[in-house]
């Protein structure tokens, strides 16, 4: 009898009783706005970036509405303005050029590798189209940060970092975000915790951080936030900067909290599973795994293999079998963006060259979630259901 898996690839798991507690004192208290407290009272969303900051080792850190916004804000509190041009990865996901556009300026796409992150040569070769780069570790994988931040300064790029998949991820024990001028995360559903939707921004920048708090809607109540720079920044830039409101409640921020302090603990046991279905796919005929390099430390909340140069017609039958399976895999080399797959010439508002070598690789690229709902029992399986059918598809072909 062929062996089915029953789990679900959507399902996260519960908040924490910590912070289902923390939130219903927010509920009952009825102080959901950031800025509404009582006298001597500190809010949920203040005490959550000063602990976030202190995660990252950021000088300044701003709890937002989505990961987003905080590539949006940022962009802005740079300085990014309609017409400017803005390098970023050809393999990224939807957000990442649409906080780009949102802004009115206009995406120029570097290539990707085989190793699923930024092709440097390429970043290289057009270093000079632009002075801003927003890189996104899609997926979670990061590229060579010393090369990159060499290419970027010795060009004069500000690096915004897209972290949405890197949050507790360090690249030679630097964390995510914290190489560039900014670093954006992501506490959407299927990020590394949870709140439904929401997101951070941190930099040691006084000034960018300052614009960031004013941008994000602060009524000028900057100084109820316990990871922002002191009222002398603010009086040089706040009547000179836009309030485009972004800000994160008080309700999400306690139910973040405690699960920030869990978060080393959460990606031990990500990297657990990771690596059971990493195993179990090495050596499949036809297929790539996608090496970690030894200066990365990842968290693998999601798994990417690579079937290169396959027809569309041999990966899509893979897919097929392996749903038929119970195995829910999804794919960034079709024609058209389906669910949270996409490729960089989806985005018709987003003028782009095309990139013969970026498009072998993206039409290879099988992406898996693994959600901590899964057992290690359920990812050998797992590998072994794409094992099987991968095999198959492969001898046939």
């Amino acid at each position: 009898m062929t062996t089915r898996f029953t789990g679900s690839f959507t399902q996260q798991e519960a908040i924490p009783d910590e912070g289902i507690a923390a939130a219903m004192a927010v509920l009952r208290g009825g102080r959901l706005h950031r800025y509404n407290v009582a006298e001597g009272e500190l809010s949920e969303a203040a005490l959550l970036e000063q602990e976030f900051a202190a995660f990252t080792g950021a000088k300044y850190a701003l709890a937002v509405a989505s990961g987003g916004y905080a590539m949006g804000c940022a962009l802005r509190a740079i300085g990014v303005k309609p017409g400017d041009r803005v390098l970023t990865n050809a393999f990224t996901l939807a957000p990442v050029p649409g906080a780009i556009a949102a802004v009115g300026a206009v995406p120029v796409f570097v290539g990707v590798t085989e190793g699923l992150v930024i092709d440097l040569d390429d970043l290289e070769a057009k270093a000079g189209a632009a002075s801003v780069l927003m890189l996104s570790h899609m997926r979670g994988h990061l590229c060579d940060m010393d090369r990159l931040m060499a290419i970027c300064d010795a060009h004069g790029i500000t690096v915004i970092e897209d972290c949405a998949h890197t949050m507790g991820a360090a690249w030679k024990g630097v964390p995510s975000g914290r190489q560039g001028a900014v670093g954006c995360y992501s506490t959407q559903t299927y990020k590394h915790m949870n709140s439904g939707e929401g997101g951070f921004l941190v930099t040691d920048d006084e000034e960018i951080a300052a614009r960031a708090v004013m941008l994000s809607g602060s009524y000028m109540l900057y100084e109820r936030h316990l990871a922002a720079p002191g009222p002398e920044v603010f009086e040089r830039i706040k009547y000179e900067t836009p309030n485009v409101s972004g800000r994160m409640d008080n309700l999400r921020a306690a139910i973040l909290r405690p699960q920030l302090r869990a978060l080393p603990e959460q990606v031990a046991r990500w990297n657990d599973r990771y690596r059971v279905v990493e195993d179990g796919l090495r050596g499949t005929p036809g297929l790539t795994v996608v090496e970690r390099p030894e200066e990365e430390t990842y968290v693998g909340s999601s798994i990417q293999f690579l079937l290169l140069d396959w027809s569309a017609e041999g990966v899509q039958s893979v897919l097929s079998r392996c749903a038929a399976r119970g195995v829910e895999l999804k794919w960034f080399g079709g024609a058209e963006p389906a669910g949270f797959t996409s490729r960089y010439d989806s985005w018709r508002y987003a003028p782009s060259e095309p990139l013969p070598a970026s498009d072998r690789v993206l039409r290879g690229i099988v992406d898996m979630r693994l959600p901590l709902t899964f057992s290690l029992d359920d990812c050998a399986l797992i590998a072994g259901i794409i094992r099987d059918e991968v095999g198959a598809v492969f001898q046939a072909g």
